[in-house]
């Protein structure tokens, strides 16, 4: 399940204690960790394994072996020491693999993996996605799930940077190429708005959303004028919990509730202020 704990709402479940959490990628899937930590051989290819991802790094991927394919020799055991490092382009790094798996009996790759696949699809039907309702907010991940329906799945969507992004991707069931433009582990707060100008006059039959949080969104709100100037029809989701969320989610659950310079609750009035832009 992904790791929205229990702040602001978003509702507690299973091993949201934060001792069990230590072990898990911050916003991953039950599925996705549960494979993480009982696989005997994990493959990342252009992988950093910042701390998003592992969680506790004594705790990552215990059982595994790890080959990690990365073209930046820097990256290889920066964070997580790996046993076999291969340094090269990504593309003819795992070309060179599956020619080296096609090379070998096919029947010795497949034994036991069908017991393995078996398992990750009972992980996957037991603990699905899912979050808490209630009738006292609105939940942000109803919110993408609903644009997802309205949209019927063909929209771009852009983010911004934080659990607005994190939600996006877990509940935009995206079915098509191309459709979800988000930084990454860049990390770069303020890239929604500008990247779904981007998008639509790219693509301007395209219907282009960006899914923001409150905080994000500022960094780069006044490209609202840009949008109006050019013409560009944009839409904006602003997920507004009024916090600075994926930094108050670690306060909240590696910090002892140390909280600071995250609360938000000066932010502007967003209507008024769409409005204020015409």
């Amino acid at each position: 399940l992904p790791v929205t704990a229990s702040l602001m709402g978003l509702g507690a479940f299973p091993g949201s204690d934060p001792l069990w959490l230590g072990m898990l990628g911050m916003h991953d899937t039950f599925r996705a960790n549960m494979s993480i930590g009982h696989c005997d051989l994990l493959i990342a290819a252009g992988v950093r394994f910042d701390d998003r991802v592992t969680g506790k790094i004594d705790k990552f991927a215990p059982n595994a072996k790890i080959v990690q394919i990365d073209i930046d020799p820097t990256s290889i055991h920066k964070n997580i020491e790996v046993q076999c490092p291969i340094v090269g382009d990504c593309k003819m790094s795992l070309e060179g693999i599956v020619e080296l798996l096609e090379s070998r009996d096919p029947d010795s790759v497949s034994t036991g993996r069908d017991e393995w696949i078996r398992q990750i699809e009972e992980w996957k039907s037991t603990q699905p996605l899912k979050y808490k309702t209630d009738s006292a907010a609105i939940k942000p991940q109803y919110v993408v799930e609903k644009l997802y329906e309205v949209s019927r799945g063909k929209a771009i969507i852009t983010t911004e940077v934080g659990q607005n992004q994190m939600w996006a991707a877990q509940f935009y069931h995206f079915d098509k190429p191309n459709h979800f433009i988000t930084s990454g582990g860049l990390g770069v707060m303020g890239f929604g708005l500008p990247a779904a100008i981007g998008a639509k006059a790219a693509c301007p039959d395209k219907l282009v959303v960006d899914v923001a949080g409150d905080g994000s969104i500022q960094m780069n709100i006044q490209e609202l004028m840009t949008a109006i100037e050019s013409k560009i029809d944009v839409k904006v989701v602003i997920l507004n919990n009024q916090y600075l969320g994926m930094v108050r989610q670690w306060q909240e659950l590696f910090y002892d509730r140390q909280y600071a310079a995250t609360n938000m609750e000066a932010a502007p009035d967003f209507v008024k202020l769409a409005e204020a832009y015409g």
